[in-house]
């Protein structure tokens, strides 16, 4: 796509994310649509498709009691509806004339209906912002190439931008350490709390093929942590939600919570690579990791929110979407371009 050379009048801010279940009996098809992702199940068809069929009919009724607890569905496109409201808003305020849009990867409103939609408003300059802070090509590049693809399908040909990643965003970074400090404080009466900073794991073999992610975690960690100003800080950069008999990167969420109950201190565990709430954050940390750290010893536990539609985390996601309307190359990051060390042949920098 190539760069527009005036100012845009309209531009779309096309939101990424994941997607989830609307009903019980969505569970399976979202299911599906997951892991015959070839970004996910990393082996051609027809081989994928028999994986992906196998792996959502025997994870359907688990997933299907975690959704349970939620009311029967996924709340992430409420909370992401929530976000793109806020953040339209904010753009308006600031003079910008835009519209937000929600393309979900695994479920509705996936990118053929949103690019229809988009198509239809017009605009003058396209903006994918992933709400994925960190690149994966799990998750970022996965939901590039379905965007690509939907766009060639309506025939959109609107200039497009990509902010490929934000993992120290300082509106993110701030964001994240005022939904921290209050809980911090409270959970300092029942001794010096460890945060556990967890972020969804991925198969180490991903990892080692390339990927930025874990390495762009890392750095989001040691960012909350330096942000929140807290003297010998006791903090560890961790994974959770692993599945499946392959080795994942660690050290795994659960581990360490066990291990804060061996040495009897308090648990905060914050949701870094998460910005809305879902089920990995209000099943698998609230209940799950509290029900664990009880049986572990842990003295106090607590989930922090995810930033959601904190005004700090969205003016920083507005502050991204004019930097990149302003940026000269059609792929950005938060700081401009490359961020990732030139060993991550995953970069979408890589080659450029």
């Amino acid at each position: 796509m190539s760069t527009p050379s005036a100012s845009p009048r309209r531009t779309a801010v096309v939101l990424f994310n994941l997607g989830g279940p609307d009903a019980p009996e969505a569970v399976r098809p979202f299911l599906f649509n997951l892991f015959a992702d070839p970004a996910i199940i990393r082996v051609p068809n027809p081989f994928r498709f028999l994986i992906a069929s196998l792996i959502s009919g025997r994870r359907a009724k688990p997933a299907a009691a975690i959704y349970a607890q939620l009311g029967g569905k996924s709340p992430l496109l409420e909370n992401t509806e929530d976000q793109a409201r806020a953040l339209e808003q904010t753009l308006t305020g600031a003079g910008v004339e835009a519209r937000v849009f929600i393309a979900m990867r695994y479920w509705h409103p996936m990118s053929a209906e949103t690019a229809a939609k988009v198509k239809e408003y017009d605009p003058d300059l396209v903006v994918l912002l992933p709400l994925y802070p960190q690149f994966s090509t799990t998750t970022t590049a996965s939901s590039f190439k379905a965007w690509d693809e939907a766009a060639r399908t309506v025939g959109l040909i609107a200039p497009t931008k990509r902010l490929c990643c934000y993992p120290t965003q300082t509106g993110f970074i701030d964001a994240m350490a005022d939904q921290i400090r209050p809980l911090y404080e409270a959970a300092s009466a029942h001794g010096t709390p460890r945060v556990l900073f967890s972020a969804h794991g991925l198969p180490k073999k991903v990892v080692t093929g390339g990927d930025p992610y874990q390495w762009q975690c890392e750095r989001t960690a040691e960012s909350i942590a330096a942000a929140l100003g807290v003297e010998h800080l006791d903090w560890v950069n961790c994974y959770q939600s692993r599945v499946g008999p392959m080795e994942w990167i660690g050290p795994s969420t659960d581990a360490e919570i066990k291990r804060a109950g061996q040495d009897g201190v308090p648990v905060l565990v914050v949701p870094m690579a998460f910005v809305s709430e879902h089920s990995e954050t209000l099943v698998e940390i609230e209940v799950e990791y509290r029900h664990l750290a009880k049986e572990a010893g842990v003295p106090h536990f607590t989930r922090v929110p995810t930033v959601g539609v904190n005004p700090v985390f969205i003016q920083g996601l507005a502050g991204l979407v004019q930097h990149s309307v302003a940026a000269k190359t059609a792929l950005c990051s938060h700081s401009g371009g490359r961020i990732c060390p030139s060993s991550f042949s995953g970069c979408p920098h890589a080659g450029r």
